[in-house]
Formats: C-alpha cells, sequence, structure tokens
C-alpha cells in the first residue's frame, strides 16, 4: 500500500507566495540563485541557497553555510511571516506551462515505505550530495522542498481531486518569472483520497532522490536522538507532490562535451561513422526514440542506428542515453562515467537546442547532442524492475518551487 499523510503545513502568506517560491536548490548554481534572489529578501533561496549570503570564498559545504540556512530559515518565520496550519491537511498543487496542465497531491509520504522500495528509485545517489540535503534538514528542522512522485493513474483519484477543486478557493495563484503558474489548494476532506492510496500499489521518485534518501537519513539520525520511540513522529515522514503518470510531461536531458578527445572534427566524424548511420543538415532535435542529432562544427548532423545492427533488448540497455554512452561517448570521447568525468555537462530540454549551439559556437563545449526524451513508461518499467537509468536520463518540467509548503520535523 502508499501511505500518504496530511501535515501541518509551514507558509508564507497569500501576498508574499510569489516573492517566496524559489526554484529547486539543484536547478541553479550558486551565482544563477544569488541573481534571482537579488534584492528580494524573502526568496526562499536564502534558506535552500544560504552560501549566496556569504562570501564567495566560503567553502560551500562549510558549517557556516548549514548555519546561515537555519538563521535565513528563522528569520523568514519571523518577518514574512511563514505561518503554521493548525491542523493537518492535505493540498492540491496545479502547475500550468503553456497549454500543459498537471495536478498533484501534496502530503507526507513513509519514510520507511521509501527504505522498503514501495516508493521505487531510478537514479543513484552521490554521498556528497546526499551528505549535504541531509545537514540541511537536520540544521532547518524541517523538508522544505518536496520530492516529485508519480504513480499509474487511477480514475478514483481523478475523481476525488475533481471533486476537492469544485468552488474551493486556491490558497495561492500566481504567474512566477518563468511564465509557470503555481496554483495551491487546500483539501477540504484529506481521507478519501488517503483511503484511495492505500489501494496504490507503488509510488515513484520522478525527480528528488536525494531529498528523498536524505529524508531517510536524517530519520535515523533523529531516531537514534529520540526517547520512547512512537513510530508517529514527523522525521518518519517527508513532504512529497504525487502525479498521476499520465499527466507528466519529460523532456530530454541533453549532453555537451568539452573536447574531441583528441581528434578533429573530422575524424570524429569518422569514428561515430563505424557505428552510427550519420545524416548531414539534420533537425536539431529527433523525432522519435532511436535517433540523435549531433551538433559539431557548426552543423547538425542526424545519428541512428544502422539498418543491420540489433538494438540492445535490456530495459536499460536499450535506452537511448544508454547507446549513447554505449556507442560514442564511452567508447570514441572517452567518457568513461558521466556521473564524475567533468568534461562531460547537461543540458536541460527546456533550454532548448539554441543552448546546444551557443554553447558549442562560444568555445564552451566541442559537440553537442540532442536526445528523444525518455518517457514515463521507460521510468516506470525500469523502477519495478530494481534497475537504474544512467544518471541524467529524464527532465521533468515544470518544476515545483520550494518554499510555499515547508515540512517541520
Amino acid at each position: 500500500m502508499a501511505l500518504i499523510r496530511p501535515f501541518n503545513a509551514l507558509r508564507p502568506p497569500e501576498e508574499r507566495a510569489a516573492q517566496v517560491a524559489a526554484v529547486p536548490y539543484d536547478v541553479v548554481n550558486t551565482a544563477e540563485a544569488r541573481a534571482l534572489a537579488s534584492g528580494n529578501p524573502w526568496s526562499f533561496l536564502h534558506v535552500s541557497r544560504p552560501e549566496i549570503d556569504l562570501p564567495d570564498s566560503t567553502p560551500i559545504y562549510s558549517d557556516q553555510v548549514y548555519g546561515k540556512a537555519a538563521n535565513n530559515f528563522e528569520q523568514l518565520k519571523r518577518e514574512c511571516p511563514l505561518q503554521l496550519e493548525e491542523t493537518p491537511s492535505l493540498y492540491l498543487y496545479r502547475l500550468t506551462m503553456g497549454a500543459h496542465e498537471q495536478i498533484g497531491i501534496v502530503a507526507c509520504c513513509s519514510v520507511e515505505e521509501y527504505d522498503g522500495d514501495i516508493i521505487r528509485k531510478h537514479e543513484r545517489t552521490r554521498r556528497d550530495k546526499e551528505d549535504d540535503r541531509t545537514r540541511h534538514i537536520m540544521a532547518l528542522r524541517a523538508q522544505t522542498g518536496p520530492v516529485f512522485l508519480t504513480y499509474r493513474a487511477q480514475a478514483q483519484i481523478d475523481e476525488l481531486v475533481d471533486e476537492a477543486l469544485r468552488g474551493n478557493p486556491p490558497l495561492y495563484d500566481f504567474v512566477a518569472n518563468d511564465d509557470i503558474r503555481h496554483t495551491i489548494w487546500r483539501v477540504p476532506n484529506y481521507d478519501p483520497l488517503v483511503n484511495a492510496f492505500a489501494a496504490v500499489p507503488f509510488l515513484y521518485i520522478a525527480d528528488g532522490h536525494h531529498r528523498a534518501a536524505s529524508a531517510s537519513r536524517a530519520r535515523a539520525e533523529l531516531k537514534e536522538q529520540s526517547f520512547g520511540i512512537l513510530g508517529n513522529e514527523e522525521y518518519n515522514y517527508f513532504q512529497c507532490v504525487l502525479f498521476p503518470d499520465n499527466q507528466l510531461q519529460i523532456l530530454p536531458y541533453n549532453r555537451v562535451v568539452r573536447d574531441l578527445n583528441g581528434m578533429s572534427a573530422d575524424e570524429l566524424l569518422s569514428r561515430v561513422r563505424e557505428n552510427f548511420a550519420v545524416t548531414e543538415d539534420a533537425p536539431p532535435s529527433p523525432q522519435e526514440a532511436g535517433h540523435w542529432s549531433m551538433y559539431l562544427d557548426g552543423r547538425w548532423y542526424g545519428l541512428a542506428l544502422p539498418e543491420e545492427t540489433t538494438r540492445p533488448s535490456g530495459l536499460v540497455e536499450s535506452l537511448d542515453v544508454s547507446i549513447l554512452q554505449d556507442r560514442l561517448l564511452d567508447p570514441i570521447l572517452g567518457i568513461k562515467d558521466v556521473r564524475t568525468d567533468k568534461r562531460i555537462d547537461f543540458v536541460g530540454g527546456i533550454r532548448g537546442s539554441e543552448e546546444l549551439e551557443k554553447l558549442v559556437n562560444d568555445g564552451k563545449a566541442a559537440v553537442a547532442f540532442s536526445l528523444y526524451a525518455t518517457t514515463i513508461d521507460d521510468l516506470l518499467r525500469v523502477s519495478d524492475a530494481g534497475e537504474i537509468m544512467p544518471p541524467k536520463s529524464t527532465w521533468f518540467e515544470p518544476k515545483l518551487r520550494d518554499g510555499l509548503l515547508s515540512h517541520e520535523i
């Protein structure tokens, strides 16, 4: 069963919601976060990326950074002010991006179910990133950014969501500076939704593996510090937003490589032709799975496996990101481990092919690869099989915002 639980949200007043709401901590670097928060004392980036308020020379994982996060959080609670709901609730969170709309349920999910694989994963986590978010949770004694979960859509849950929206005015409704509209409602009666999710066999992490892993580690630390454990303590749960799988939008996660591994552009093309059928003047974005676009020396090339080549049959090996890695990035460009190799970088599909062209044309990369998006069915199948996708396989858009609903533990 999938356990969801209402919680007492810590949230800003309606008139300050748009100022408080911030992009997730892990989609911006320090310089970008500092620019976004400039002139806005209410931005939650002061809490999620507190190094923006410290000298540039401050080590990003130093005690000073986590201390600053805690101080900024307390200041925001006092001065914004952030208000703690008197009674526990579930919430609905609608994201609108152009013609695309998705509505998720904001709840707390069970850390025990995460540990027991009722909440399934498709990505490995990095220890340093786990350490960072665990220390952040422990410094704040709060989870301030939700984990993005999905589940196989169910008509009963859809009907309950529709019912909760009828005649129910939103708590927040604003358009952020990236033109994404964020609307949040409190659910008037949460019991039907809690009961409906009890029949859902599995939940799946779409985005937020490090936040979930850190919630599990924080729980273990807090249990060790506790006396008379009852099992219903808030640290046993972590904040999530649960979206049905048929509403999600996945964009490609593209790749750029800083150099050609000692080759000229012509030499690289010759090597690529050994493993792929290559066409010239191809579209910047592939139109179907099993095709890739490569930007090299001011020109787009289309790549596909030759007709006589058998496509890999494994769940993970058959993914386009895996084929590109196994047949080009590793053997030709020498990228052995995309998690650690500094020669490769990743560009979310929301930035478009123009960003790939710019990086190459400006000399910040030597070659770029545009991929066809991994599907939600791929994600669910890999998760159900207990396998792991390659890093940076999915880019979900639109993104949730931090700071609108926080869960104190």
